[in-house]
């Protein structure tokens, strides 16, 4: 078990960019603490990428865009993102994401999901 490093900084995006291999999508970073309460993830989609439509039904999530370019579509319209965007996706809302030609890296922060757990069966 890797020690919890407790509060400071967790990662560099400058040297996290430079070290991942350039043909590497998806997420790049992990908030992987115990005992957190955020999920936190550094995302890469590469040029010309969609993370296609979808609801999340149960958290907001916070969309701060690092690098590249792209758009945001969600039933207020398409939006253009760029480095120091910051979108707010609430929960219950539709929404879908693609990169421009040079990619997009962006950081998600939401409500840590509870993790799985058997709970008895409801009275009947």
């Amino acid at each position: 078990m890797t020690p919890n490093p407790g509060p400071g900084v967790l990662t560099q995006l400058e040297s996290l960019l430079h070290d991942a291999p350039a043909d590497r999508s998806g997420a790049l970073w992990r908030l992987a603490e115990e005992g957190r309460q955020l999920d936190a993830n550094i995302i890469r989609l590469p040029p010309n990428a969609e993370v296609a439509e979808h609801v999340e039904p149960d958290l907001d999530v916070l969309v701060q865009v690092l690098g590249g370019s792209g758009r945001l579509e969600t039933d207020n319209g398409r939006q253009a993102l760029s480095p120091g965007c910051t979108a707010w996706l609430p929960h219950g809302a539709r929404r879908a994401l693609a990169a421009d030609a040079d990619g997009l890296v962006y950081l998600t922060v939401h409500r840590r999901r509870p993790g799985l757990a058997i709970r008895p069966a409801p009275a009947s």
